[in-house]
């Protein structure tokens, strides 16, 4: 099928989300993408969001053929030697004392809402409210949407979960002013990506700890952009000397 046809079939059969160039991607290596017509480009995002390797590294494919051929879902309700070698590794290198995974960042970030609420169940009298920040980014689903402090999202397909307070990145003083006999929990990103990759000051990571601390509060730390070695450290927390 040539190109023509191809970006017929996109224009007449895909749901528009957002604007493309007539270009149809047919292959990746590295930092450089050629499309169906032969033309190549460099590809100063080589990838998008948590996908951060390039396109098609060697090692990367190499994993992928040999565990494709070895095994691909033996769903949940079974154990796997990659997820347990992967647990004993993560547990090894970071402050957690349980793995919990998901298929996305939005679904990981649903996880940590969902144990935030039953502790305040279980913990704190049935506290449900979750502090997050403006110009933060948790997802596309619903709920994290709800968590989001994107402006123009405000809006968008309410109702929405409920149950949200949109504080200040880097202003103490305006998380401190939400916090209530209600907060469960308060949620940022180390660093807002979406927001303008602005990182989190130390003091305040150290002082937000500190209060999450003094009211009985959990700290989700959104790392879906942050982690896997993104920052400098597995994970950016390690960088400011405070742990989730």
């Amino acid at each position: 099928m040539d190109t023509a046809s191809l970006i017929h079939t996109a224009n007449t059969g895909l749901l528009s989300i957002t604007t493309r160039p007539d270009i149809v991607m047919a292959k990746g290596k590295g930092l450089t993408l050629e499309d169906t017509e032969g033309n190549t480009y460099l590809d100063f995002i080589g990838g998008w969001a948590v996908n951060a390797l390039g396109h098609c590294p060697d090692a990367l494919v190499q994993a992928l053929k040999e565990q494709a051929a070895t095994l691909i879902n033996a769903s949940p309700s079974f154990y796997n030697r990659p997820m347990l070698a992967y647990t004993k590794r993560l547990l090894a290198q970071t402050c957690l004392s349980r793995v919990f995974f998901t298929s996305t960042g939005a679904e990981a970030n649903e996880g940590a809402i969902k144990l935030a609420r039953k502790y305040g169940s279980l913990k704190k009298g049935g506290a449900y409210e979750i502090i997050t920040t403006r110009h933060g980014f948790h997802g596309r689903t619903l709920t994290t949407m709800a968590a989001t402090g994107k402006p123009e999202w405000e809006t968008l397909f309410e109702p929405k979960s409920g149950g949200f307070k949109k504080g200040v990145f880097n202003d103490i003083d305006s998380i401190r002013d939400l916090v209530t006999d209600d907060t469960c929990a308060v949620m940022i990103e180390p660093v807002q990506g979406e927001g303008g990759v602005v990182p989190a000051t130390r003091k305040f990571m150290h002082d937000l700890r500190r209060l999450c601390d003094d009211t009985g509060t959990l700290l989700i730390l959104d790392e879906i952009q942050t982690g896997m070695g993104r920052t400098g450290t597995l994970f950016a927390y390690q960088q400011y000397g405070v742990a989730p």
